[in-house]
């Protein structure tokens, strides 16, 4: 029934197709690819919060507080073996494969993406592991945007504009927040995008922000109500919280690397691993229960004029009314909640790291506010340190303080934090860079060379395949040859200019026609004179592993217009720069969504 149902559907938009312009077809295309994100987001919230619901209860009536810790294993256990059993072992986390897709798979999402982050991230984050849910809707948005556009033969670029568009659907339906889902796109997942296609983006995040408002109750968003005035007296504290900020970002960053390296290394089985792992995040929330889960309700908790209540239903219940307590809670939760987001992922769970950027921030923005004021240096708001932490991680950690700006100016309701925002994640941002080259989610790509940053140039030749612009049908010469040699080769072919390898294809040189211009024309030079008396040693080689970028800074320092290339240290061809900027030029038309 369900699938009649669908045929049905399909074959409308096809009609619809027929019968609009291909900008028409697009835009209506962007409302349906934000319906889709928008009902995703629906289904893994609803979940989530329910579960979250559940064990809150069991926990204030029953008494049972282990129910926390035990509920993380299972799901993790239970993803991995989804894992295992319906997605064929494998399954790709972490918002860089949306990148990697764009720019090396021509936009092409596999269809299994469209369903397999749902269902892992809501066994994983769902029934309490610590992590977020945004990175697995964003994956899905951008899988429905892609195979959306296969499912049409759209082309490659209205491909990658439908991928943007699933990826701000999704963000704006998970925090009701438009303008942080188009940016985002843009910033962190777009190489490049012209004005006109901001439309269509807009409708989809407009479309998914709409439909996620109307459905989901506004506890299960992360919304502020509790918010006090700016005061610019307070701008030397935002200032010091934007460093700390930058700076434990980049704790966070390099720390989470860590774990999910040694898990990475684990000789165990994926069960074995998933246990052990599920485990050590058992012990973490028993002990700290606000690491269960997203984390937004105890988020909430701290910007509201109770914080104590965040002791609740821990093993630090009977010292709810000691602000000191409370801080090194917080603190000691804050730096752990590192090491619980990589055991979550590490050991086999599904989940991203923008849910654990806005908790980490929140609770630096806590601390740091309320150890301020308990130390009577001043009486800053802390509910406003608190929202405005969130910015500083999430710009520091995912490089994108656009995005860190407007979203948290969206999901508190105003802006009237917009200049603590701008101060903290402007700041944040600057340090990170400063020590991080890479976001998080990029790091990886970044290992195995297909960085991409927020460079324009680089993002483009890093998908420039080198071996695609080396010319190997080049001539060579020998360095005991007579130039007449060389002169017979010049009036026979277009080259004009000339590797000089030995026997065994080492090069040993190079000859430019505009070196020998003068002695060409003597005949007697030319007889009397062997090649190695004019060849020049090459003012840089390229080998075939290095990247484009590092291609195009060897032109740029060493002046040539061609420069020799070594395959395994010996003479393979040759590359030439306006070859090579004609291949940038093609690719940067071909990525430039219009």
């Amino acid at each position: 029934m369900l699938k009649k149902y669908f045929r049905k559907l399909e074959s409308i938009i096809a009609l619809a197709q027929s019968l609009l312009t291909p900008k028409q077809f697009i835009f209506l295309s962007s409302v349906l690819v934000g319906v889709s994100c928008s009902l995703a987001v629906i289904v893994l919230k609803t979940f989530a919060h329910s579960v979250f619901s559940f064990a809150t209860y069991i926990n204030g009536i029953l008494k049972i507080s282990f129910i926390n810790s035990i509920l993380p294993i299972v799901g993790i256990l239970l993803t991995v073996l989804v894992v295992k059993k319906v997605l064929n072992g494998t399954i790709q986390k972490g918002t860089s494969q949306i990148l990697y897709a764009v720019a090396k798979k021509a936009s092409i999402i596999p269809k299994k993406q469209m369903y397999a982050q749902i269902v892992t991230s809501s066994l994983t984050v769902g029934l309490g592991g610590s992590a977020g849910l945004e990175s697995p809707i964003v994956i899905t948005g951008a899988a429905f945007g892609s195979n959306y556009a296969q499912n049409y033969k759209l082309a490659y670029k209205d491909r990658t504009l439908l991928i943007g568009c699933g990826v701000a659907a999704g963000i704006a339906a998970a925090f009701n927040a438009p303008i942080a889902g188009v940016l985002f796109a843009i910033e962190v997942l777009l190489v490049d995008v012209s004005i006109s296609a901001f439309t269509p983006i807009m409708i989809s995040a407009a479309t998914g922000a709409i439909i996620s408002a109307i459905v989901l109750d506004e506890t299960i968003l992360l919304s502020f109500k509790k918010q006090e005035s700016f005061d610019y007296h307070n701008i030397p504290f935002y200032l010091v919280l934007g460093v700390l900020t930058g700076l434990t970002a980049i704790y966070y960053s390099r720390n989470f690397q860590r774990v999910e390296h040694y898990f990475s290394k684990l000789k165990m089985s994926p069960y074995k691993k998933a246990l052990f792992g599920a485990s050590l995040l058992a012990v973490l929330i028993f002990i700290f229960p606000t690491l269960f889960g997203e984390g937004y309700e105890s988020i909430k908790t701290l910007s509201e004029s109770e914080p104590g209540k965040l002791l609740e239903n821990t093993l630090f219940k009977s010292h709810q009314d000691n602000n000191w307590v409370l801080l090194l809670f917080v603190g000691f939760t804050m730096m752990l909640k590192v090491f619980a987001s990589g055991l979550t992922i590490g050991s086999g769970g599904n989940g991203g790291n923008f849910a654990p950027a806005l908790f980490l921030g929140s609770y630096l923005g806590f601390f740091f506010s309320k150890l301020v004021n308990m130390t009577g240096l001043a009486n800053l708001p802390v509910s406003n340190f608190t929202m405005v932490g969130m910015a500083g991680i999430l710009s520091g950690l995912f490089h994108a303080p656009l995005t860190a700006i407007f979203l948290i100016a969206e999901i508190t309701g105003g802006y009237g934090l917009m200049v603590p925002l701008m101060i903290i994640s402007s700041i944040s941002f600057a340090i990170s860079k400063r020590f991080e080259k890479h976001s998080l989610d990029v790091k990886g790509l970044a290992k195995k060379g297909h960085a991409f940053t927020s460079n324009k140039d680089s993002n483009i030749l890093s998908t420039l395949d080198i071996d695609s612009i080396i010319q190997t049908d080049y001539l060579t010469v020998s360095p005991d040859e007579h130039l007449s040699k060389l002169v017979d080769l010049i009036s026979h072919s277009n080259q004009v200019v000339f590797a000089v390898v030995n026997n065994e294809k080492d090069l040993v040189g190079v000859v430019h026609f505009n070196d020998i211009r003068e002695i060409i024309f003597n005949s007697y030079r030319v007889k009397y004179t062997m090649i190695q008396d004019v060849m020049k040693t090459p003012p840089a080689t390229i080998s075939t592993h290095d990247s484009m970028e590092i291609v195009m800074s060897k032109f740029e320092k060493s002046k040539s217009a061609f420069i020799p290339v070594l395959r395994n240290d010996k003479y393979f061809g040759f590359i030439s720069k306006s070859i090579a900027l004609e291949a940038y030029r093609t690719k940067l038309r071909a990525m430039t969504i219009e």
